[in-house]
């Protein structure tokens, strides 16, 4: 991907225009989705809700670039993402996504460091550039003091913000998170969502997350309900 859009131009960061997404063939096929329309604007902080089965998933997962449409387009900055190919789909996501998730997904004989060094090691970044990155990203959640610490050695809520350090040192432009106070405690998810906000607010990253929780939903600025594979409502609060 070359270019972009113009600050002034009224396109939204990504949006995704009846798309739809159907698994399998025949009589077992299975539709997902089923013509999702949905604007997405730099700097947003959206949350995703809906029931099992909803479509919220599936769409998160196009929007992840992890999955394309089976029909629709999906446009990020302007691109017909729904036209590249897998390479190209990996490129967009090491240099402009994020990725929480609720299970944390670190590794467990590797210190916090080394687990936020890993997106630029994929990279190819120099050991030098891979470190004063990585505790920058460590030092803006936090927990720069426990740089030399394995997961084991962290509680719940410090291994969450390991990993989502580990999302951010690349300066990606939209933050995916999914569930991602699922498998902490009231306080220590109190403590991610203020930090989810933080990031946001502060450093302008667009953060979309999937939660069943509506006091995490609270966080976010636009909340969009699926039902039945579609979107069925949105919720924007007063700027």
């Amino acid at each position: 991907m070359t270019g972009g859009i113009s600050a002034d131009n009224p396109e939204p960061l990504i949006r995704l225009a009846n798309v739809t997404k159907r698994f399998g063939t025949g009589e077992a096929a299975f539709q997902a989705l089923k013509g999702v329309d949905l604007d997405i604007e730099q700097g947003d902080f959206m949350a995703v809700m809906g029931p099992s089965g909803s479509g919220k998933s599936t769409t998160m997962n196009i929007l992840g670039c992890l999955d394309v449409p089976s029909s629709g387009s999906f446009l990020f900055r302007g691109h017909h993402v729904e036209h590249l190919g897998r390479d190209q789909r990996a490129l967009l996501r090491r240099r402009y996504l994020g990725f929480v998730f609720q299970g944390f997904n670190l590794l467990a004989r590797t210190t916090a460091l080394e687990n936020v060094e890993l997106p630029l090691l994929y990279r190819g970044e120099d050991k030098r550039v891979r470190y004063q990155m990585a505790m920058a990203a460590l030092d803006k959640v936090g927990l720069g003091p426990w740089a030399k610490h394995t997961p084991a050695e962290l509680s719940g809520g410090q291994q969450q913000r390991v990993a989502i350090a580990r999302a951010i040192v690349t300066h990606p432009d939209v933050l995916l998170a999914d569930e991602p106070t699922g498998n902490l405690d009231s306080e220590r998810s109190i403590e991610i969502m203020e930090l989810l906000t933080d990031l946001n607010r502060v450093s302008g990253i667009t953060v979309l997350m999937v939660t069943h929780e509506p006091e995490m939903a609270a966080y976010a600025r636009t909340i969009v309900h699926f039902r039945d594979g579609l979107v069925h409502s949105i919720e924007r609060k007063a700027a």
